[in-house]
């Protein structure tokens, strides 16, 4: 089965995603999620659990979990950064993290993100040869 992993992300191994957008006067931001492969493998979900906004997250640490009828995982941060946005709708419509885990999917949104740990994680590329 083939898995779409967008070009203008970047990956953590663990399976979530950094969409990284460059404010032209402000800090950067990064918007974060999980890779269509991982919300293959957990199945249906059905609770996510985020951080509250103006929490502060080191690259790679714990910054919730999310839950599927067959598996309760962790999600590790892709870079470091304040969260400044958590999606509010997931907590009563988790399932778009597999209808959509681009788009409405998504978990969090990152702001003074250091642009330089981008180099840790995997591109695209990379990432779609870890997981076939």
């Amino acid at each position: 089965m083939s898995f779409e992993t967008p070009d203008d992300l970047r990956y953590l191994e663990t399976h979530e995603w950094a969409r990284v957008e460059s404010a032209e006067e402000s800090a950067t931001t990064a918007r974060i999620g999980i890779s269509d492969f991982a919300q293959d493998e957990l199945g249906d979900v059905v609770f996510v659990e985020l951080p509250e906004p103006g929490e502060s997250l080191d690259q790679d640490a714990q910054f919730g979990v999310i839950e599927s009828i067959k598996a309760v995982s962790d999600l590790y941060a892709p870079l470091s950064g304040t969260v400044s946005a958590v999606n509010e709708t997931l907590f009563d419509e988790p399932e778009l993290v597999n209808d959509d885990p681009y788009g409405d999917g998504w978990m969090l949104e990152l702001e003074d993100v250091d642009e330089s740990e981008l180099d840790a994680l995997l591109a695209a590329d990379a990432y779609a040869e870890q997981i076939d």
